[in-house]
């Protein structure tokens, strides 16, 4: 099992930025990837961004192309996503997920493809 937890979501006006954190515990060395996904009130949870773990190549969704930015550190087990010009439209309930399969670059934005998940982290855009 791997344990996600997030952190940094918040209050922000339009434009500005926030940096969400995703803290991963348990059987680390069987992820193939990690990813974040949103859901926005009466939406479906639609993803945002992923990363291999190894050798790190990132994946997103047009929607946040340019102005998002996923990472990872392998040595202490976190994936961040700085999100920069931020839209009303990104609000929404974000959660981290964690891929134990081995990782299928064109299947990055399935959220069946992803194994384990966090309880969420809240960011809210005003206008």
């Amino acid at each position: 099992q791997v344990h996600l937890v997030e952190s940094g979501g918040g209050l922000v006006q339009a434009g500005g930025s926030l940096r969400l954190s995703c803290v991963a515990s348990g059987r680390t060395f069987s992820m193939s990837a990690m990813g974040w996904f949103r859901q926005a009130p009466g939406k479906e949870r639609e993803f945002v961004a992923a990363i291999s773990w190894n050798p790190g190549n990132t994946y997103y969704a047009d929607s946040v192309k340019g102005r998002f930015t996923i990472s990872r550190d392998v040595v202490k087990n976190t994936v961040a996503l700085q999100m920069n010009s931020l839209e009303p439209d990104d609000t929404a309930v974000y959660y981290c997920a964690a891929n134990k399969t081995p990782f299928i670059p064109v299947l990055a934005g399935r959220r069946e493809r992803y194994d384990y998940w966090g309880q969420g982290t809240q960011v809210i855009v005003s206008s």
